[in-house]
């Protein structure tokens, strides 16, 4: 749950807005309460609509594409994957003062997993590779570029920067050293030179549901999209313990290029996440430097 402004340009949502828009565009839901959903999300509100139904909103300007997104892909990734993923029951337009499309989808059941707390970490991790594997043999036409998925290179600047910014932080207790010489050797490595495969691209916790220590949803594709296969292998850092990774890395198959550009990838996100998010949302702080630590104590 975020603890204050996270972005510049966040748009005031309230559960009375969220009852005027259920009430103007969907009268069937009128009656059903409403009430907000604690998140550690950066870009979406959440409201329980009743028992069964989620409304989730952008907060910012940027969010507003990924609603769209969802609302197209999401029906046709469904079937083709291992686990549930959100289904849209309702799509909402700009009204009462709300200025973006946004989403009612079916609620879906399920805990967020965290790091060092995980029942079934083995099993979690063939759940995982499953639904990656699952994702990268999607050959739906006219994908769209996944939000992440480019080139390791497309992110230096910033990932250079997020280190020159934490050395300013020392309570942070970060090896800038070590997180720039690791990332100078990511930018040494080779890219990735297939073909573009589906991604998820944005495995965090947050966007995972469990239930007795498996894996029983993913959420949140609004990054979702084609590009570089090394962008979905987030999990092993962010969430399994060093056994469970290796599990994650044999389901899957990964070469050792790939491998590094995903654990480059992935430290990166966390380096550019810490300063950033670091006094408005203590999940996603917290999570920063889990896999700052995990990827560092490789060595």
């Amino acid at each position: 749950m975020s603890t204050g402004q996270m972005h510049p340009g966040l748009h005031p949502i309230d559960d009375d807005l969220v009852r005027r828009l259920i009430a103007g565009q969907f009268p069937q839901w009128a009656e059903l309460t409403v009430e907000r959903f604690p998140s550690g999300g950066t870009v979406n509100a959440m409201y329980r609509l009743g028992d069964s139904m989620v409304v989730r909103l952008p907060l910012v300007k940027g969010g507003a594409k990924d609603v769209s997104m969802e609302q197209e892909w999401l029906p046709r990734l469904a079937p083709r994957l291992p686990c549930a993923i959100p289904e849209v029951l309702g799509t909402g337009e700009p009204a009462d003062g709300y200025p973006w499309p946004w989403s009612v989808y079916r609620w879906l059941a399920g805990e967020i997993p965290e790091a060092g707390a995980l029942s079934e970490p083995t099993l979690l991790a063939d759940d995982l590779a499953e639904f990656v594997s699952a994702m990268r043999s999607i050959t739906l036409p006219e994908a769209p570029q996944a939000h992440r998925g480019g080139p390791v290179a497309a992110l230096d600047a910033s990932t250079r920067a997020a280190i020159e910014e934490l050395r300013g932080i020392p309570q942070e207790g970060v090896d800038c050293n070590a997180a720039a010489a690791l990332w100078k050797d990511a930018l040494r490595a080779p890219g990735w030179d297939g073909p573009p495969v589906w991604l998820h691209a944005d495995l965090m916790p947050g966007n995972l549901l469990v239930d007795g220590g498996r894996l029983t949803s993913v959420i949140d594709f609004g990054c979702a999209g084609v590009g570089d296969p090394a962008c979905d292998l987030f999990p092993a850092w962010n969430l399994l313990p060093a056994g469970a990774r290796e599990v994650f890395r044999e389901a899957l198959g990964v070469d050792d290029a790939t491998w590094n550009r995903g654990r480059a990838r992935t430290l990166s996100q966390a380096l550019i996440a810490l300063p950033y998010y670091r006094r408005t949302n203590p999940a996603m702080a917290h999570n920063a430097r889990h896999v700052i630590q995990s990827v560092l104590g490789e060595g």
